[in-house]
């Protein structure tokens, strides 16, 4: 059972996700909060798996909320949900340690495995972010880049970029005209010199030091 905290500001759409995350047979809400201090009060006297982060609230905001989760609770994923998908929002929240960031678009059956995926260390992102996130990089890909940092090779590098921009290994494949086992080879490689774990942390790491 994955256990849940719902922040969001206003009650309608605190109390709308409470309820529809009340039809997913492996969910459990196990509180709600209107604003992060409060979920930083509930997560004080019962853990929680993820945290489904709204990023603009009163008293303190989601992306300090969930820099203050990670650093406090670090075996709880933040999951934002949110209406805003601009640059800032996007990297203020992964800057701070967000695991996924989806907008207030999403439906039951998306939420769900999203939450999921958070839960088990994955980073989930949707269509809009990742369009966002994919353009960033490219962008990025386009301009003169300095050398990589730690050691990576301009390909493992570019790697990462992708791996930040949503894409699955068959996607960075394509887009690299390289195969799955070559590029299941690189991300091994660049885990193993940047010291992360997982592809969330390698998100993190990548819109860190600028990759693409």
């Amino acid at each position: 059972m994955i256990r849940v905290v719902v922040a969001d500001d206003q009650q309608v759409t605190r109390e709308g996700l409470v309820a529809l995350l009340g039809l997913v047979d492996d969910v459990e809400v196990v509180g709600s909060a209107a604003d992060g201090r409060q979920v930083l009060d509930l997560l004080a006297e019962k853990p929680a798996d993820v945290v489904l982060m709204d990023l603009r609230m009163p008293v303190l905001d989601g992306v300090e909320a969930t820099r203050r989760i990670t650093g406090e609770h670090p075996g709880t994923a933040v999951l934002v949900l949110t209406t805003y998908a601009d640059d800032e929002s996007i990297a203020g929240a992964l800057r701070a340690g967000a695991r996924g960031y989806l907008t207030k678009d999403a439906g039951r059956v998306e939420l769900a495995a999203a939450l999921r995926s958070a839960a088990a260390g994955q980073s989930t992102f949707d269509a809009a972010v990742s369009d966002r996130l994919v353009a960033a990089f490219s962008g990025r890909r386009a301009a003169a880049k300095p050398e990589p940092p730690d050691g990576l090779t301009a390909r493992e590098a570019e790697v990462l970029g992708l791996i930040a921009g949503g894409l699955s290994n068959a996607e960075i494949a394509a887009e690299l005209f390289i195969g799955e086992a070559t590029v299941k080879t690189h991300i091994n490689n660049a885990f193993a010199k940047i010291g992360v774990r997982n592809r969330a942390e390698a998100v993190r790491y990548a819109y860190r030091h600028q990759l693409g």
